[in-house]
């Protein structure tokens, strides 16, 4: 199967945290970093999240013009199992073009040509089968799709073994909290299952470490 070479990107806490214990998004990349996850989304043709971000946090997923003159807004990507994403979401204005993934029999109907839905079939956790969700945004002329979250999400990518690039920005603070969203959530491994990377590089953003791994 063809698929888009997928890039996962995210920030986490020294303490592997990416949001509050009450799943609220939280300032974790410092100005430098931001600048860069802006670049990579503006370099890539999708940007990938789950309902969970989007009920969550309600992002937009568009390029900010503070940062790229002239952004080139990528297609907005939802996995949606459950037909979820509310009507209102930001995530659906008219900047750019938004493909929602629902289950099967779970499509809902969206006001606005941009906006299109598909369905999927989903695995045995309830989640959208990935591999059925990357052959059809190749298909769409996808080459380049930026992974962006939630925990969930980040962890059935590396499980599905799709992953390609993997970066991660560690900032400089602690949030704790034994229930708090990390960087990989889900099920998690069973016994002699890990899942193995190899450092490619690491550099000092700003007030911040970035560690890019690739899969083995």
């Amino acid at each position: 199967m063809k698929r888009p070479h997928v890039i996962i990107n995210c920030a986490m806490s020294a303490d592997g945290k990416i949001a509050s214990p009450k799943r609220k998004q939280m300032r974790i990349s410092c100005d430098e970093d931001i600048a860069r996850m802006y670049q990579l989304r503006n370099e890539s043709d999708a940007v990938l999240v789950g309902i969970g971000t989007i009920l969550a946090d309600n992002p937009k997923l568009t390029v900010k013009e503070t940062f790229i003159q002239h952004p080139k807004h990528p297609l907005r990507v939802i996995l949606d199992s459950k037909g979820r994403t509310p009507s209102n979401a930001l995530v659906l204005n008219d900047v750019s073009k938004t493909l929602i993934i629902s289950g099967k029999e779970k499509k809902k109907t969206y006001n606005g040509s941009h906006i299109e839905v598909i369905e999927c079939s989903t695995d045995k956790t309830g989640l959208i089968d990935v591999h059925c969700a990357l052959n059809p945004l190749y298909q769409k002329g996808v080459r380049k799709l930026l992974v962006e979250g939630g925990g969930t999400i980040i962890w059935n990518f590396l499980k599905q073994k799709v992953v390609d690039d993997f970066y991660i920005f560690i900032g400089s603070c602690v949030i704790g909290g034994k229930d708090t969203p990390t960087v990989a959530d889900g099920e998690g491994i069973t016994t002699g299952e890990e899942i193995t990377l190899k450092i490619v590089e690491v550099q000092k953003v700003g007030s911040g470490v970035l560690i890019h791994y690739q899969p083995l």
